[in-house]
């Protein structure tokens, strides 16, 4: 791959947005970053993801605008479909996933980590959605997830100002989870995922079920989802080996891989 990396370590998953110097999304890097997701995803070797940036000071720029040049609706239908296309990956995960945010982070890479379970940030990074600015709106879910994650009036000024957004702020509005000083923010999102690389990968893959899908139902609709959830856990190898090791007051050893 030309714009992004992927490299494992120890059981993590990074992928890192690599188009110098600002991280602008052209569609042959959004086709990567889908490749790149599918490919953590289906390696039994990767327990966590983690979406960050190996561009100094910039996490994401957005889409490179030159993209958008004469796209057309047709166009667009395209390009959002598979930004869509990646959404679902992220949503559906089985694996937990986490964003490393630095520098600025603007449009469609930030958007990414809006689908993402908890999102770390740099205390000096930015983060901003802008496109109102070029009569647009974020096409990555976002309209839908901001809603969901920090409330109606607060997506809604969000998105009507276009600005940019100190992290401690972002962090008091729940649109970040935590601040790291920078220096320290790969090093803090790799031993925290460490620590859940380190959990039953069944029952990691349970709470995202039930809280990112069972999340967007109906209470009684949720409810039962959680039920099937629940009884399916009982039955894996890994809820067996969990119990049979607390009692014996030893470390697990997950079947799941």
């Amino acid at each position: 791959m030309t714009f992004v990396r992927l490299s494992i370590v120890a059981h993590v998953g990074w992928l890192e947005f690599d188009r110098p110097p600002v991280n602008a999304f052209t569609r042959e890097m959004v086709e990567e970053t889908h490749d790149a997701i599918a490919a953590a995803l289906a390696d039994p070797g990767v327990r966590v993801v983690v979406l960050a940036s190996a561009v100094d000071r910039y996490f994401s720029a957005g889409a490179d605008l030159n993209v958008f040049k004469g796209i057309g609706r047709d166009g667009m239908r395209q390009w959002a479909t598979r930004c869509h296309d990646i959404v679902r990956l992220l949503r559906g995960s089985p694996k937990p996933l986490l964003a490393a945010i630095n520098g600025t982070a603007v449009g469609g890479g930030l958007e990414m980590t809006l689908h993402c379970d908890l999102r770390f940030a740099a205390r000096d990074a930015r983060l901003g959605q802008p496109e109102i600015n070029i009569a647009f709106i974020p096409p990555i879910a976002t309209t839908q997830a901001l809603a969901r994650l920090i409330g109606r009036p607060r997506a809604i000024r969000y998105l009507f100002e276009g600005g940019l957004v100190p992290a401690t702020e972002a962090l008091a509005w729940g649109l970040v989870d935590e601040l790291v000083e920078p220096a320290a923010l790969r090093a803090h999102v790799q031993a925290y995922a460490g620590s859940l690389a380190g959990k039953s990968p069944s029952a990691l893959a349970a709470i995202r079920r039930t809280v990112t899908l069972g999340g967007g139902m109906g209470f009684d609709e949720g409810m039962a989802y959680e039920m099937e959830t629940v009884v399916n856990l009982a039955g894996t190898p890994d809820f067996e080996e969990g119990v049979d090791a607390f009692l014996a007051k030893r470390k697990p050893t997950w079947k799941t891989q």
